[in-house]
């Protein structure tokens, strides 16, 4: 991590969970961490904790919806008027929804692509084109995707959910592919965790906390820490390795 250190990386869907996770440990590993979400009130604390404790990185919150493409372009401006521009990128923002196929609300649906799908791409292209203005040649793009993007359960409120982590499967070898096609030495990377213990069961099941709560009690559960700690791993590689996809599930994890 030593050649990341004073460099610059946008973590996504950064105030809770995964994404606070890996902007702590970023920050850590001596890196300026954009840190983007909807509120900034727990960023803001998290800033605030790194400071304390002495972290050789800082940590910058920002007021991001990202289901709005005025609103990603206007953030990655400011963050090339303040840091020049960004060297790493975490798409790590996304949501579900439990909308079947066969009755799912089309407002709902429709989020879960602006944001799981839309918004990563968007980012994607605005850090490429950042490094690309900035002769940036070992940049990386890592996107945080699921085990839902590589199997189908048979939950039926799930399934448009999988659907968009699969497309985040496809994105992040396309966008491998595009970038040796412009003999570019950027690197992109997806990490595809099962059952992590975060937030996520609870926005699921917005309507059943009881429910969300046994979601993580059956097995013992990944931490957002172990997802940090992979895109670590990810971003310790030597330039010349290109690491595709790691997944990571509870050793008691079925699928």
């Amino acid at each position: 991590m030593e050649r990341w250190k004073g460099r610059v990386a946008l973590v996504t869907g950064a105030s809770v969970g995964i994404g606070a996770a890996i902007a702590r440990a970023l920050v850590q590993h001596g890196m300026k961490v954009v840190a983007c979400a909807r509120n900034v009130d727990k960023i803001e604390k998290l800033e605030a904790e790194c400071q304390s404790a002495g972290y050789a990185g800082t940590l910058f919150p920002y007021k991001c919806d990202l289901s709005i493409e005025e609103e990603i372009l206007s953030m990655f401006s400011a963050i090339k008027t303040l840091h020049q521009g960004v060297d790493v990128c975490i798409n790590n923002a996304g949501l579900a929804h439990a909308e079947p196929l066969l009755s799912g609300k089309t407002k709902n649906w429709r989020n879960m692509i602006d944001v799981n799908i839309l918004a990563l791409s968007i980012c994607t292209r605005e850090a490429y084109q950042s490094m690309k203005e900035r002769n940036v040649d070992d940049g990386h793009i890592i996107n945080i995707n699921s085990m839902s993007g590589h199997r189908v359960v048979p939950q039926s409120y799930l399934h448009f959910y999988s659907a968009t982590k699969y497309a985040v499967t496809a994105l992040t070898e396309g966008l491998r592919q595009e970038l040796r096609e412009v003999n570019n030495h950027i690197r992109a990377t997806a990490i595809s965790p099962g059952l992590v213990e975060t937030e996520f069961a609870f926005r699921l099941y917005k309507n059943d906390p009881e429910k969300a709560a046994a979601t993580y009690e059956n097995l013992r559960c990944l931490k957002a820490e172990d997802i940090a700690a992979a895109v670590i791993y990810v971003l310790s590689a030597p330039p010349y390795v290109q690491i595709g996809d790691i997944q990571l599930r509870p050793t008691e994890q079925i699928s």
